[in-house]
């Protein structure tokens, strides 16, 4: 059994002159993500390892959850495969994940982590919102073998405020 939570990046800020890996979080986005972290707290899930892209939106939105679910720094890595928008990118990294991880937490972008919730989960999203995460989890032993699996629980901040 592997267990899978994608976490959506928080709302970012448009209002300084940077490149997209460099965009920050606005402060909705850090309070979102702050509510949708504590809530997620409640289900006791701990991740083996997480992985975020290294946009600063979504590594500060990483920053957030780790803080709160008390994850130490040797658990998380900042991955480029995660800095992905369509989703294949995403998929193949998550097929080529180490199968000594049980449960493991990514941290990335749209419109990847909506496709992805979808082809992999049994709830249907037409949007994964900023802060929106998802946890699926997959009668598999193996990674490699990543198929249609469970979604358990999603997060929508708006559900939340």
């Amino acid at each position: 059994m592997k267990s899978l939570v994608l976490v959506r990046h928080a709302k970012s800020s448009w209002e300084y002159d940077v490149g997209d890996k460099e965009r920050p979080l606005k402060k909705r986005g850090k309070n979102d993500a702050k509510i949708v972290s504590n809530e997620f707290l409640n289900t006791e899930f701990q991740p083996d390892m997480v992985f975020s892209s290294p946009a600063n939106r979504a590594h500060s939105t990483c920053k957030i959850f780790q803080e709160t679910l008390g994850i130490p720094d040797d658990k998380l890595e900042v991955t480029d495969e995660l800095y992905d928008f369509g989703g294949s990118s995403v998929l193949n990294f998550l097929k080529n994940l180490d199968d000594n991880y049980q449960n493991v937490m990514i941290f990335g972008h749209n419109h990847a982590f909506t496709s992805v919730s979808n082809l992999l989960g049994s709830q249907y999203f037409d949007n994964l919102p900023t802060s929106g995460l998802v946890l699926i989890d997959f009668n598999i032993d193996s990674w490699a073998d990543l198929n249609k699996g469970k979604t358990r629980l999603a997060l929508i901040p708006s559900q939340l405020r």
